[in-house]
């Protein structure tokens, strides 16, 4: 009997060895317990390529570009005429802004900092972090003006967040974006930034030009205050060559190409191509960048396609596409740049919020949009001849237009800025859509709020709408006065 026991017993205890040695055979290695800080960047900024260069019906960079006319609808003339009016932002919240609040808290966490150290220094992550969620709130709140912010991305504990003002908003903001740039420590470079490969002085250049460019669109809300951030966003430092542009790269993959590319090559629709007032408008002043911006049609000319209405001929082929040097798969999306850097500078200038010289820096910017676009095709010969044009050349009486009408060729396909500087300037002048959808009798002025909005929110939204004013395409985000 005893050895009848011992024999059990032994037994159990090789059962027990061989279990504790095939212990992990149910843990995934391709499936990680715990979130990686490196994976959670990249899948954040390949949303700001998203935004930046989406085409589509809906599309979070289409839609402004057809508002400011720099498209036009071919075959669906639809989004011209501004049919849609209720837009969703909640995938920016369930997507990018989650991922990077993930990475802020698995930094600051003393039970998870160390591990998520492994992808660069804890203060340079948050710091990252911080820095694109405030782009991505900015970029939320000029489309729909006041939006959850203070109470968002709370997960369970807040489902039906409250809707802050837009001017608390860019309080914060402005405060965001200057101690991020503050934080980083020379640590490890972050793992997993796709955007500015860790480079912590990029960094800091890119959120100061963001506080720079926040600044002056609150110009006519708050002077006072854009004068004073504007001022010390230039002091920090901003972008200073076309070296320092901040582009989103793509790549020959069909999971992260070209949306562009997408819609004219690989799916054949050709949505959008150049509308007629933006083709028209550089063929009116010989502008050296057309031949870089769009595309010849197929006889060889540059026809840009009627904006908002249905066009004869009917057919891509007879209008200018985009060009190829943004329709391509690699093609990158411009996030920021030295001319649009400048361009704000020179409208500071002529508000009296610097010492710039006005005509100086509008004279830079220009040459540094048309070096940009242009590459290795730019000519001091074009820039000179291009520059002192009657329509382009700079003049005290018509600076804020022509710094703006130069901004918005500058800006060609960031639909988004290009849009924010139209309602904030009223240039260059644009005429609506000959009929329009819905109602409208204009060019929308923000986009309603998603309709998921009026049923998981009723209560804040209810407050919001009024606080801000009805909510339609119409109605005016705090920081566009007339």
């Amino acid at each position: 009997m005893k050895g009848y026991t011992y024999l059990f017993f032994a037994g159990l205890l090789s059962m027990t060895t061989a279990c504790n040695k095939f212990g992990d055979i149910n843990v995934n290695p391709n499936s990680p317990s715990a979130p990686n800080t490196a994976s959670l960047f990249t899948g954040a900024i390949r949303t700001v390529g998203t935004i930046n260069n989406q085409v589509g019906p809906g599309s979070y960079n289409g839609v402004p570009a057809l508002y400011v006319q720099q498209l036009g609808d071919v075959t669906y003339i639809e989004e011209s005429r501004y049919k849609t009016i209720n837009f969703n932002y909640n995938g920016l919240y369930t997507g990018p802004l989650v991922n990077l609040q993930q990475v802020i808290n698995l930094n600051s966490n003393d039970a998870t900092k160390v591990a998520a150290a492994a992808n660069g220094s804890n203060a340079n992550q948050i710091a990252i972090a911080r820095i694109l969620k405030g782009y991505f709130f900015q970029f939320i709140t000029d489309r729909w003006g006041d939006v959850p912010y203070s109470q968002a991305l709370k997960g369970s504990d807040n489902f039906s967040p409250a809707f802050d003002k837009q001017q608390d908003i860019y309080t914060d903001l402005f405060k965001e974006w200057k101690e991020a740039a503050a934080q980083f420590d020379g640590g490890k470079a972050v793992v997993g930034d796709i955007l500015l490969n860790g480079n912590a002085a990029r960094w800091k250049k890119f959120a100061n030009s963001l506080r720079l460019i926040a600044a002056l669109r609150i110009s006519k809300a708050d002077p006072v205050k854009g004068k004073a951030e504007f001022n010390a966003a230039l002091a920090d430092g901003v972008l200073t060559a076309n070296a320092d542009n901040v582009q989103y790269q793509f790549l020959s993959d069909q999971n992260n190409w070209n949306g562009l590319y997408d819609n004219y090559t690989f799916s054949n629709r050709k949505d959008f191509a150049v509308s007629d007032t933006y083709v028209n408008y550089l063929k009116s002043v010989s502008d050296p960048r057309l031949p870089y911006q769009a595309a010849p049609n197929q006889k060889g000319n540059y026809v840009g396609v009627p904006y908002g209405v249905f066009p004869a001929a009917g057919k891509a082929q007879d209008f200018s596409l985009a060009g190829a040097m943004v329709s391509q798969p690699t093609s990158p999306a411009n996030v920021m740049t030295y001319a649009q850097v400048l361009f704000a500078q020179a409208e500071a200038a002529k508000l009296g919020w610097t010492a710039g010289n006005a005509q100086t820096l509008y004279e830079a910017a220009v040459k540094a949009s048309l070096q940009q676009w242009m590459g290795t095709g730019y000519t001091d010969a074009a820039y000179t001849a291009y520059i002192a044009q009657p329509n382009v050349a700079y003049t005290d009486a018509t600076a804020i237009e022509r710094i703006a009408t130069q901004r918005w060729i500058s800006l060609f396909l960031q639909g988004q800025e290009s849009w924010d500087s139209w309602r904030r300037t009223g240039y260059p002048v644009l005429k609506p859509a000959p009929t329009t959808l819905n109602g409208g009798t204009a060019i929308p002025r923000r986009l309603a709020y998603p309709v998921t909005e009026t049923t998981l929110n009723a209560k804040n939204y209810a407050t919001v709408v009024a606080q801000q004013g009805a909510d339609d395409q119409y109605t005016r985000v705090w920081w566009d006065k007339k």
